[in-house]
């Protein structure tokens, strides 16, 4: 049984055990909220390494990195450093999206390397197959990829089931057209056949795999924006009402599901695109890739989309896909997926704070009391960067490291100290 039917006749699982300690919340209300589709614990009972990782509103925030191998650059040991990177800054989750050869045995080795849960797009594996012509697809070939990463313990897979010929027209009234390389691949596949999209006819037949092997679906935005002029228009909303069918279709079946999320979109409109998300689909857990909120940062779109992230964390998503500063450039390096986990760490963690999530400010508080008496080393343990901050500090003149001041300001008019003086002042007044 899925974790999500174990949920609807109220078994309690080890992997709900497990995410209820973790969470610090009632192995019971873990157990309603997955019944209740609201939560999900991608976990595929093949991935013999995985520990389980919640996704929900009744939990922390979480992050994902996107790794895997390029068909015109990378390695697999490149991949696998990486993912070694991407685990020690706090990825919650990771993709392999590699294209071009050998994807079975590099995905197999990330699953490996992998103790935490990772998901795939199949159509790449797919047209990876063919050479790249998407023409050549057919259905069986494409459920043939997705059972083949189910049996090999692929934990969460994105399927661009809700892009349906209908919206194509839409899409292509668009500045940017269809940015999702997933959903533009499916689109030229319907145009070139003159047929519907494949997986959205055929979706009791991919969800008799998925429930099977207990795959968490992740329910591709094939027609995300893809810059500010394209977002919250009627492409995006078309597909996302198409979405909000298929998380009932996939909660019938028994099948985990969570909904992925736009990409480009102005910091104001955000609020109103996760509230949206939420009342089309029933409540799903929301998986956002940012959003970026401007489109004229390339080399800085970890910092641009991390305050999209945000608000979005704040407001209703409870995974967010990071970008790096390599988006829209290239791959991402070691340094790059560094910078892009750093960055969706602080927005996780900046949107729990915000949301009113239970214990979350308790660090920031920790790390407060920690300034107030000049305890470094108890700085570095509260940052989520502890090596980082570390250096930095020691960049400062080393005679003021072990005092009670750092170079900013330095002993003479540091803040810190003067409201020192001044409790003093005010104690000897009482």
């Amino acid at each position: 049984m899925t974790q999500l039917q174990e949920a609807k006749v109220g078994v309690i699982t080890d992997a709900m055990r497990t995410v209820a300690e973790r969470e610090k919340a009632p192995p019971e209300t873990v157990l309603a909220e997955m019944a209740a589709g609201r939560a999900v614990i991608p976990f595929n009972p093949s991935h013999k390494n995985c520990r389980p990782v919640g996704v929900g509103r009744i939990f922390s925030t979480k992050i994902n990195a996107n790794l895997g191998c390029s068909k015109d650059r990378s390695s697999l040991q490149e991949e696998l450093s990486k993912l070694d990177v991407a685990l020690k800054y706090g990825a919650d989750f990771v993709m392999d999206l590699t294209v071009g050869k050998d994807v079975s045995f590099i995905r197999g080795e990330m699953l490996k390397h992998s103790p935490v849960p990772l998901g795939t797009v199949p159509i790449y594996e797919t047209v990876s197959r063919l050479e790249g012509s998407v023409p050549k697809m057919d259905m069986s070939l494409l459920l043939d990829v997705i059972e083949e990463q189910a049996e090999q313990g692929v934990d969460f897979m994105t399927l661009h089931a809700g892009l349906l010929r209908r919206h194509i027209p839409l899409a292509m009234k668009r500045v940017m057209g269809i940015v999702s390389r997933g959903g533009s691949l499916m689109a030229e596949w319907m145009l070139e056949h003159d047929k519907e999209n494949p997986l959205y006819e055929n979706w009791d037949k991919v969800l008799d795999i998925l429930v099977k092997h207990d795959v968490t679906v992740s329910l591709g935005d094939g027609l995300r924006p893809g810059c500010l002029a394209d977002a919250s228009d009627e492409a995006q909303f078309e597909e996302l009402s198409v979405l909000g069918e298929l998380v009932k279709a996939c909660r019938e079946r028994g099948v985990q599901v969570m909904v992925e999320g736009p990409g480009h979109i102005p910091f104001n409109e955000i609020k109103m695109n996760m509230e949206k998300e939420q009342e089309l689909c029933f409540g799903a857990p929301f998986y956002v890739l940012g959003p970026v909120v401007t489109d004229i940062a390339p080399g800085y779109d970890h910092l641009v989309s991390a305050i999209g992230a945000t608000a979005a964390a704040t407001y209703g998503a409870s995974l967010l896909c990071y970008v790096t500063p390599a988006e829209h450039l290239g791959l991402p390096t070691e340094e790059d997926v560094k910078q892009g986990c750093v960055a969706y760490k602080i927005a996780a963690h900046a949107g729990d704070v915000a949301r009113g999530f239970p214990g979350a400010a308790d660090i920031d508080l920790k790390m407060s009391e920690a300034r107030k008496n000049f305890d470094w080393d108890k700085q570095f343990e509260c940052a989520l960067d502890p090596e980082t901050a570390k250096a930095r500090w020691m960049k400062g003149e080393p005679e003021s490291h072990d005092e009670d001041h750092c170079t900013m300001c330095g002993k003479e008019f540091c803040a810190v100290r003067t409201t020192k003086r001044i409790k003093e002042l005010l104690a000897k007044k009482d």
